[in-house]
């Protein structure tokens, strides 16, 4: 039985349960008339009128034709797959390998005026360097299993990267500090990311704030996971086994609120540079 991490994703199920269970009461059927034209166990057809399992695109053609109105088909299955691209599992967006996935997100970078990320695991993919970026994939692509296309997936976030230094993008970041000390690569790979996010600070687009691992956590009392506010319409949150992407605004106000309460406990100017120098000095 999936499980819906969001309010929005399960109230985008719901919705669509809703309207299937109307389409089944139009036609004047109960729901084991349903599951019997459609070659079903009952239970199967109660799961998905309950939004407790989501319908396939095959589902929803049965359960039209079922109903006697396959004309409906077409829009409920636009609707369950845009219900779907709120949770969106890894393995299933890297199952061709990690450039697909890369390049899927650069029309939104592109357009995208202010980014605010938090980055509790790993170095933000637009400040991560070329060695960085192969040695961090190559990890995800060999526990996920996913086809090894590393190298064009890491030209293809470079490219994305641009955004830092071109237009009139703004980019507001948290890194927890213990992404400074965790190792992705070598020594090198890793003397070399933060000198790269050194250098970065002196950007003018570029506002980077360390929160301390000392830090009181009474406002947040816990690291959390690593997310990308698209300016203040769409965050991308990131989980082990997929990416969640939340537009509904009481959900954005939550991880706004949580933004700016980090925010509040990170360092920033000299303050950040001596705990990334301590983090370099730390890998000889």
């Amino acid at each position: 039985m999936p499980t819906f991490p969001t309010s929005g994703v399960q109230e985008a199920r719901t919705a669509l349960a809703a309207r299937l269970r109307e389409l089944r009461l139009d036609a004047g059927i109960t729901g084991k008339e349903l599951a019997a034209r459609c070659d079903w166990s009952v239970a199967k057809s109660s799961r998905i009128e309950n939004a407790v399992t989501a319908p396939s695109d095959a589902d929803i053609r049965a359960w039209c034709a079922a109903c006697g109105d396959d004309g409906q088909a077409a829009d409920l299955i636009a609707a369950n797959r845009q219900a779907d691209a709120l949770y969106l599992q890894w393995k299933r967006v890297q199952r061709t390998g990690m450039k697909r996935l890369a390049e899927s997100s650069a029309k939104l970078y592109e357009r995208t005026r202010l980014f605010r990320v938090y980055a509790s695991h790993v170095i933000p993919g637009y400040l991560q360097t070329p060695g960085y970026a192969t040695a961090l994939m190559g990890t995800i692509a060999a526990f996920r299993g996913t086809p090894d296309d590393v190298g064009e997936a890491v030209e293809v976030r470079m490219r994305r990267a641009r955004v830092v230094h071109e237009g009139d993008h703004r980019f507001a970041t948290l890194i927890e500090e213990n992404v400074l000390h965790h190792r992705v690569g070598d020594e090198n790979v890793m003397a070399g990311q933060l000198g790269s996010l050194l250098a970065a600070m002196s950007l003018p687009s570029m506002s980077i704030g360390i929160v301390p691992a000392a830090a009181g956590r009474e406002a947040v009392m816990w690291p959390l996971e690593q997310f990308t506010v698209f300016d203040d319409a769409r965050i991308h949150v990131e989980l082990l086994a997929a990416k969640v992407t939340i537009t509904a605004p009481g959900e954005l106000d939550i991880y706004l609120r949580a933004f700016a309460r980090l925010t509040e406990l990170a360092v920033y100017g000299p303050e950040a540079r001596a705990l990334i120098l301590k983090a370099i000095a730390a890998q000889s």
